[in-house]
């Protein structure tokens, strides 16, 4: 990549000390660890602002930070490191926003709002909502409509660079080599502006009268949740988008490019998101991701078939990879003119992974004695877990759900015991293929050579404390072991223990 000579071409992390940054997102998965690096890595007395808000658990947004951020064992180097004053540090460098992403203004007044936006010398926006069948309105607000907030806080300081993470998937169904760049609009009803990009105004306006008319027409609230979902999903699938979050995080990228015309905008766009490869703590993760609905359904057995390509590349980044990756982007844009920059955090461009091989590791951890995945596998799976092609799946489901339904109808009419367990399992297996199946069947690879030439530009120092090239990464070790291990020790909880029966309650027994 030929970098502009009216800059410095070095990129050094030691840009971002001293800063005064703004971090969204800091209570989710991604959001935590850009937050543990710059505390751990990061030095100088710059300051850190956390939008955040409480919740019900913990009314305020400080009592939030301390038990659900700061507590998590994601903290625990740098705990070890800094022992006693690690809290006193938190307090010195942290400071809370009570404040709500969707909300204008973040819900602050108008002076904390623009003093805040003064102050700032970075912005890094890691906060959406990551569920794929989301009811429409809501994904709207989250992930499109609550960058405005961000846009206004860039206008009080033009120069202020704005990190905003998206995903990948915003290549929709597009297929083959997606390069980092600007993703143009799949269908041509889609209104464009003279920028080039799409006029998200009229768009989001054009699906909000959709929206009210379910809400005028739908008074049952579970009812018209579900008509939302639908709705997302066909709005998405028309547009060229596979579902609801894809599709408005490719919103949200046209509302800020459109926005921020000629100021300082790098878009960020990981893959899937996984569990810490490296650095701090090997394997942790919260919750379960992409690729865990697959391991999750064969671990359980819940489901034997599903749609994909054994052969196709399902694209995995670690967490602490995305982590660096929005570092160094904003340690360059911090010095760097100006301008709109997109990077891409993946692997399939160098070194891609199959499904065939995901599969074949989760089975042989599954039969490996002493492998210390209890909670993952509580017991071996005994029945295997099958690819089939989408066409196929279909047309097996669509019989298979058609004869459930009408065995448990008929067994019900005759008065026969019946069980909709069967019934149950074949509908699981159907939502499941909806949200994921479009992860296991990728015909595309995402390009990262921007990403690449922008960490050939550290330190070598930086470089090796900062990796986002997945060149080196074992799969065998990192899935096979530090992820399984991870989702075992961090994403599932300890199985309940039948509770002891009382020693007097034996003897009793035993008496008679």
């Amino acid at each position: 990549m030929k970098v502009p000579e009216t800059f410095e071409t070095t990129v050094s992390i030691d840009t971002l000390r001293d800063k005064t940054i703004l971090l969204t997102g800091a209570s989710g998965f991604v959001g935590k660890v850009v937050l543990e690096k710059l505390l751990r890595c990061v030095g100088g007395n710059g300051r850190i602002f956390l939008l955040m808000r409480g919740n019900r658990r913990f009314p305020s947004a400080e009592d939030r930070l301390y038990h659900e951020v700061l507590q998590s064992s994601l903290f625990d180097k740098l705990k070890s490191e800094q022992g006693a004053e690690f809290l006193e540090n938190c307090l010195k460098k942290l400071h809370c926003l009570e404040g709500h992403l969707t909300q204008p203004l973040f819900g602050l007044d108008h002076e904390t709002f623009a003093a805040t936006a003064f102050s700032l010398d970075l912005i890094i926006n890691a906060a959406a909502s990551v569920d794929f069948r989301e009811p429409l309105d809501d994904a709207l607000k989250t992930n499109t409509l609550a960058l405005d907030s961000l846009i206004d806080f860039s206008k009080f300081t033009p120069h202020c660079p704005l990190i905003h993470v998206s995903t990948c998937y915003v290549h929709g169904h597009h297929a083959g080599f997606c390069q980092e760049g600007n993703v143009v609009a799949f269908s041509g009803d889609l209104p464009l502006l003279d920028t080039g990009y799409v006029d998200t105004d009229a768009v989001v306006s054009s699906l909000q009268s959709r929206i009210n008319v379910l809400y005028a027409t739908i008074s049952d609230i579970d009812e018209r949740q579900a008509a939302l979902v639908d709705l997302g999903l066909e709005v998405a699938n028309a547009y060229g988008w596979n579902d609801t979050y894809t599709f408005t995080k490719w919103l949200g990228e046209q509302r800020l490019l459109n926005a921020l015309q000629g100021r300082a905008l790098t878009v960020l766009r990981p893959s899937i998101i996984e569990s810490v490869l490296k650095d701090p703590t090997p394997g942790w993760i919260e919750g379960l991701k992409v690729a865990d609905a697959v391991i999750m359904a064969y671990a359980r057995e819940h489901v034997m078939l599903f749609p994909g390509r054994p052969s196709a590349s399902i694209d995995i980044i670690p967490v602490d990879y995305v982590a660096n990756s929005i570092l160094i982007s904003a340690a360059e844009a911090l010095n760097a003119p100006c301008q709109h920059r997109f990077y891409q955090c993946g692997s399939s461009a160098e070194n891609p992974v199959t499904l065939k091989t995901l599969i074949k590791l989760v089975r042989k951890a599954s039969t490996t004695p002493g492998s210390g995945l209890d909670r993952l596998f509580p017991r071996q799976p005994k029945k295997s877990f099958v690819m089939v092609p989408a066409p196929l799946f279909k047309l097996i489901t669509d019989g298979g759900l058609n004869y459930e339904r009408w065995n448990y109808r008929l067994r019900k009419t005759l008065g026969l015991s019946s069980s909709k367990r069967a019934l149950m399992k074949m509908e699981t297996t159907v939502r499941l293929a909806v949200v994921f199946a479009f992860y296991t069947t990728q015909r595309y690879t995402f390009d990262n050579s921007e990403l690449l030439a922008l960490a050939d530009r550290l330190s070598p120092a930086d470089r090796a404390a900062f990796p986002v090239s997945t060149a080196d990464i074992d799969w065998a070790h990192y899935l096979g072991n530090i992820h399984l291990s991870g989702l075992n020790n961090f994403a599932l909880k300890p199985r309940p223990k039948k509770p002891e029966e009382p020693k007097l309650l034996r003897r009793v027994d035993k008496a008679h």
